[in-house]
């Protein structure tokens, strides 16, 4: 077993809370240790919606049945979804097509409320077993995470919920017990203020108005929601009333209405795009304000600036450069045009002319998923082995540690770890930070691609192109439905953004280290993905290296 900084009675849950505790960080955790897909509840959800939309020609019949045959697969392992009857129902449904109208369509909308009410219960009795019967605790995490953030929770919220239970020593059954009783909580409302500091016409246009508040209103809601108004500069501002799960669930609900209100103030005359906030939004009940520009979303190219090129813009342009500025909103934009703009990031460097035609499951522009998460795929490994390169960090220096510091490359720091992992296993790494279950877990998921590389790359490469495909579906529905309001349009970003800052990156290193355009990157990893750990001698670490 990888050395943990301490001993303790239930490692079980301590590597369950370490990993929600990575899915609940909104900055600073690895695209590698995020989650990778949304929760089956939601992905039944989703799937319904689509039949509603091939109904209306927005989503095509192959992108419906490739969506419905990957659920089918993925869904197996998923306790929640009980082992007699309702996963029976279940089954049988995902077998028909699901267009809008049909028999099978309006069941399955039945069922999603049988599955959705005891999910989490029924996940808690699965774990009251011995722990050798339980399902590992990376599948456990990821589970109730991505369930509890499909539900509406915020990621702030749910971090702190998951502190207190670690704090507490809470046990695996008790952990998923906390998550089925949060899952029952039901949205309340909270009392948001924005406030403004140009308010363009507000004396015909915003006064009147119901939730409006002076600027001696503001000043005094403040004040008497025990927040401190110096140094607040306003012109007034607008209260609401949202109902959400908690604080920071409003705040975002208030951030989007505000959004609107900005966009709508570009179409002024005079004036143009003068609504202009002050910085922070405030919930009654919550002692400190939040933020108002919200969290990135994990869409980072480092390329960028480890290849020195973050200020090296003249009046040539490229794809490379039409594609950074398309995907810019993918981190703090608005979702519509953060969803519409990473896709078209995506179409614009990896759709050719000689793709395939008509209709089947890999024609049109879904091509351009696949690939992605193919260069995805491929730069996972060095990834997650040049962090835990860095992780390791024993009480005394070893040979490991020495050599790791003496590398200049990422890459020589990958292969070392790799050296030693085959060579001795997974306790050769010494993990004590306060990462060190995170990173425990990070070592293990080393250790079995490293002893069956084909079959764990191409189950991340599967994960990817289901992300990916559910960023170009949800596009479809933004620009061809018309429709900002998809059941899975936040999840869809969520999951996506990070991943395709980490293909961005690749493509963007490629690209400037040696001129290769990202088709051929492309087709390096689909080659890479087969022959690696083969008679060419091809290693996890060199997947979308050049052949020297």
């Amino acid at each position: 077993m990888v050395t943990s900084a301490a001993p303790d009675s239930d490692p079980y849950a301590r590597r369950v809370l370490a990993r929600m505790a990575d899915f609940f960080t909104d900055e600073g955790t690895p695209w590698p240790r995020r989650l990778w897909d949304i929760g089956s509840v939601l992905a039944l959800e989703e799937l319904c919606e689509a039949g509603h939309w091939q109904a209306h020609n927005v989503l095509a019949p192959s992108a419906c049945d490739w969506q419905r045959n990957e659920l089918r697969a993925l869904i197996g392992p998923d306790q929640g979804l009980g082992d007699r009857e309702l996963r029976k129902e279940i089954n049988l449904l995902l077998q028909n097509a699901l267009v809008d109208p049909s028999p099978e369509r309006r069941r399955l909308k039945e069922i999603i409320g049988h599955v959705r009410a005891g999910y989490l219960d029924r996940w808690a009795s699965a774990l009251k077993v011995e722990e050798d019967k339980r399902v590992k605790p990376e599948r456990f995490s990821r589970t109730v995470a991505a369930h509890l953030l499909d539900l509406g929770f915020s990621a702030s919220h749910l971090k702190v919920w998951a502190r207190r239970l670690d704090r507490d020593r809470a046990t695996a059954v008790e952990i998923a017990e906390s998550a089925a009783e949060l899952a029952r909580t039901s949205a309340r409302p909270h009392e948001v203020l924005v406030a403004l500091e140009k308010v363009p016409g507000r004396r015909e246009l915003a006064e009147p108005l119901d939730h409006w508040r002076s600027k001696g209103e503001v000043i005094t809601w403040l004040k008497d929601n025990g927040h401190d108004p110096a140094g607040i500069r306003t012109g007034g501002g607008f209260v609401y009333r949202l109902d959400a799960l908690d604080p920071y669930g409003a705040a975002e609900q208030a951030r989007q209405l505000l959004d609107r209100m900005v966009a709508r103030s570009q179409y002024l005359r005079r004036h143009r795009g003068g609504v202009v906030p002050v910085p922070h939004i405030w919930v009654a009940g919550h002692s400190q304000p939040v933020p108002l520009a919200p969290p990135a979303r994990g869409a980072d190219v480092l390329s960028l600036v480890h290849e020195g090129h973050l200020y090296k813009v003249d009046s040539r342009r490229g794809r490379i450069d039409d594609a950074l500025e398309l995907a810019a909103a993918v981190n703090r934009g608005a979702l519509a045009p953060a969803v519409a703009g990473g896709w078209a990031a995506v179409e614009s460097l990896l759709v050719h002319a000689d793709d395939p035609k008509g209709d089947g499951e890999r024609s049109g522009k879904a091509i351009a998923a696949d690939r992605m998460a193919t260069i995805i795929a491929c730069s996972w490994p060095r990834a997650e082995l040049t962090t835990l390169a860095h992780r390791h960090s024993p009480s005394e220096p070893d040979d490991l540690s020495r050599a790791v510091a003496a590398c200049t490359t990422n890459r020589e720091a990958a292969r070392l770890v790799v050296n030693a992992v085959e060579t001795t296993g997974a306790e050769v790494l010494a993990l004590t930070r306060p990462t060190g279950y995170s990173d425990q877990a990070a070592a293990q998921r080393m250790v079995a691609l490293l002893a069956n590389p084909r079959s764990q790359l191409n189950d991340v490469t599967k994960a990817f192109r289901i992300a990916m495909r559910r960023l170009y579906r949800t596009r479809n529905i933004i620009l061809h439905g018309g429709a900002t309001h998809g059941v899975a349009l936040e999840a869809a970003l969520r999951i996506a953004a990070p991943l395709l800052g980490a293909g961005l990156d690749r493509i963007v290193h490629a690209s400037y280290t040696e001129n290769l355009d990202p088709l051929d990157l492309a087709a390096r990893a689909e080659v890479a993905l087969q022959l690696v750990h083969g008679e060419t001698g091809l290693t996890t670490v060199d997947l979308l290296e050049p052949v020297r």
